[in-house]
């Protein structure tokens, strides 16, 4: 076997043709092991680590950030040598990359809590017993989610600082905050090649623009992150200055003028990854399902007492418990009446297939574009448990590492356009499902509560469904029972 092996970029995704190298992890001469992580690519889906599937030493990066290729193309080369290659994937011949089986104990990249083939059989439309439920994916165990970080984002995907001026009202609006960043590590060990320096999208860019090393950049920002200052000031020869110096008091001149100040009339943008796909999708649903929407606005003020209450009850004060987890719940209960919203049109066969499972989706705006991972099997788990998926679905999300598994096989999705303060919205339907919810913000507003006007929360659902598979009457009927439980959580005994 010939010392140099060629890894070569997998398909890690149903479909997938091409992805762009985000970040290397590693560079020539580096020493690597079976497994280790070498490179973060970004799919139309969402981020994904890609480990090696031999020990050896990397000689050459075949591919620059920020570039996209197609799946199979070469993209990093491996010396194995004599010990090396013993831990390869079997004998593969040279350049014979991903595509062979991997070593034994190798993770195969991006196929993390895809569901097994053949766990779901839809049933088409007709009379029979509900289906069982099927294997739930193992999930990681719980951690506890940062008071005020977002669940879910707003359909358009569009986040702005704008805060309306409405009464304060603690935890009932779902985690609008950015996540926790992990404290940055000591200088020392930031030269380290397998340690990633925290910074956003446009300051890679910069830093790649002016030849700077993240990794050796110390972040003044919070959380340790690099902000365009320290890069700039790294690249002209200041960065102990930068490092000492906290980001509030870096001098206005070393951030560069705005677009519009530099005189610039316009900006294109580059539409790839997650926000090619995101604008394929919504186009493909809006022009092929006819949409009708409906709302509802709904007395909230005993579900965002049941929240508080179950805030401090010991089974979960570990998890994020916000009234999007009692919306969810009552997605779960009032599909049983309704089983039409919850269902794909078969466009060949001219049939509609119920899903006698409700894999719920989150839809989350994130700055790399709307993503909608879902919850497998929603509608078997208990509150505790659903809130810890919910908690555990969004922050990968807004990381941006959702497994492509989670991507797939959605039959719901729930919007909040609450967390940006918006009242409502018309939603456009994810591809392959037929319904929508829009959560809106949650409110304390004057309303009749037993003939007399007095101050409640209140909040706006609206419901967005394929006429196709939905008429008026269904759709009534399933947001009036959501609408319900919002109202009040009880009727959830009715479900």
């Amino acid at each position: 076997m010939p010392d140099a092996m060629q890894f070569k970029l997998p398909d890690v995704g149903e479909g997938l043709t091409e992805a762009e190298i985000v970040t290397w992890r590693v560079k020539p001469g580096d020493t690597v092991k079976v497994n280790d992580i070498i490179v973060e690519i970004e799919t139309a889906k969402s981020l994904v680590e890609l480990p090696v599937p031999w020990a050896g030493t990397v000689t050459e990066l075949l591919v620059g950030e920020g570039e996209t290729v197609a799946v199979g193309t070469p993209i990093i080369a491996v010396s194995t040598g004599a010990g090396g290659a013993s831990e390869a994937a079997g004998d593969a011949p040279a350049g014979d990359a991903v595509g062979s089986p991997p070593a034994e104990g190798a993770v195969e990249p991006g196929l993390e809590g895809s569901p097994a083939p053949g766990e779901r059989q839809p049933t088409l439309v007709g009379p029979g017993p509900r289906a069982t439920s099927g294997k739930r994916r193992a999930r990681k165990p719980q951690t506890a989610v940062p008071q005020g970080s977002s669940a879910a984002a707003a359909q358009t995907g569009v986040q702005t600082s704008f805060q309306p001026h409405t009464t304060p009202m603690p935890e009932v609006t779902e985690e609008e905050a950015e996540p926790v960043a992990e404290p940055p590590a000591a200088p020392a060990a930031r030269t380290e090649t397998n340690v990633r320096a925290l910074a956003k999208p446009p300051v890679r860019k910069l830093a790649k623009d002016l030849g700077v090393d993240l990794t050796t950049v110390a972040g003044s920002g919070e959380g340790g992150i690099v902000t365009r200052a320290d890069v700039e000031a790294h690249a002209g020869g200041g960065a102990a200055a930068a490092e000492a110096q906290p980001a509030e008091a870096q001098p206005a001149a070393t951030q560069p003028p705005s677009p519009m100040l530099r005189g610039e009339r316009e900006t294109r943008v580059p539409i790839k990854g997650v926000r090619k796909m995101m604008a394929q999708a919504m186009v493909s649903s809006a022009y092929s399902a006819p949409h009708v929407t409906e709302w509802v606005t709904v007395d909230a003020t005993r579900t965002v007492r049941f929240v508080e209450r179950l805030r401090s009850h010991r089974e979960f004060r570990d998890v994020k418990v916000s009234p999007l987890l009692v919306v969810a719940r009552a997605v779960c209960l009032a599909v049983r009446r309704t089983p039409e919203v919850n269902a794909t049109w078969d466009d060949g066969a001219q049939e509609m297939v119920l899903k006698h499972y409700v894999n719920l989706g989150i839809a989350a705006a994130t700055p790399r574009g709307l993503v909608v991972p879902n919850v497998k099997d929603a509608d078997q788990m208990s509150m505790r448990d659903l809130a810890g998926a919910l908690g555990e679905l969004t922050a990968t999300a807004r990381e941006g590492k959702t497994p492509p598994g989670d991507m797939q096989g959605g039959s719901f999705t729930i919007t909040n356009v609450g967390v940006f303060g918006v009242d409502g919205g018309t939603p456009i339907i994810n591809p392959g499902e037929s319904s929508i919810l829009c959560m809106g913000a949650i409110r304390k507003q004057p309303w009749v509560y037993r003939n007399q006007v007095k101050p409640r929360w209140v909040t706006q659902l609206s419901l967005s469904f394929d006429h196709r598979m939905v008429d008026g009457e269904a759709g009534s009927r399933f947001l009036a029972d959501v609408a319900g439980i919002v109202e009040d959580p009880a009727n959830a005994l009715l479900h």
